[in-house]
């Protein structure tokens, strides 16, 4: 989240800020940072796409009005829902609620809640989630709607 942030406000290259917030957070930690790393850059290759999926469920919102933090939250839980087969859909929800509780405003964690919850349903109905291993857990109810037959 602090990589995302500061990319956005700082304008600096994201080479730079995997350099001196990812690297310099995460220390030794091979895996976390590995992790991050790959959580950052795929965040911003699908950004645009995301920021898409956001704006078909807040009617009457434009995406520059929504908190700065509320948005890149956004983005990095679609981001994992879409990108990352191994983390659960509803763990990726769950995160992005209780940073923005923490980070951002008073509303923020039902607001993402809520966005996420309605993303998540439309990802379920076309078929858009792909998750294996521990990404599976709960995913018994998640699988695509099944057309009626007519007959």
């Amino acid at each position: 989240m602090q990589a995302m942030y500061a990319f956005t406000l700082g304008g600096d290259d994201a080479e730079h800020v995997v350099e001196t917030i990812i690297d310099a957070q995460l220390g030794n930690d091979q895996v976390a940072k590995d992790f991050a790393k790959k959580l950052f850059i795929r965040t911003q290759d699908i950004a645009e796409e995301a920021d898409e999926i956001v704006t078909r469920y807040t009617k009457n919102w434009e995406l520059s009005r929504i908190a700065l933090i509320d948005r890149l939250l956004l983005r990095l839980a679609i981001c994992e829902m879409l990108c990352f087969e191994d983390i659960p859909p509803k763990v990726s929800i769950n995160e992005a609620i209780e940073v923005a509780k923490r980070y951002s405003t008073d509303r923020s964690g039902k607001f993402i809640n809520g966005i996420l919850d309605a993303i998540l349903t439309e990802f379920k109905k076309e078929g858009r989630l792909k998750k294996t291993g521990r990404g599976l857990v709960g995913m018994e109810t998640l699988e695509p709607e099944k057309p009626k037959d007519d007959q």
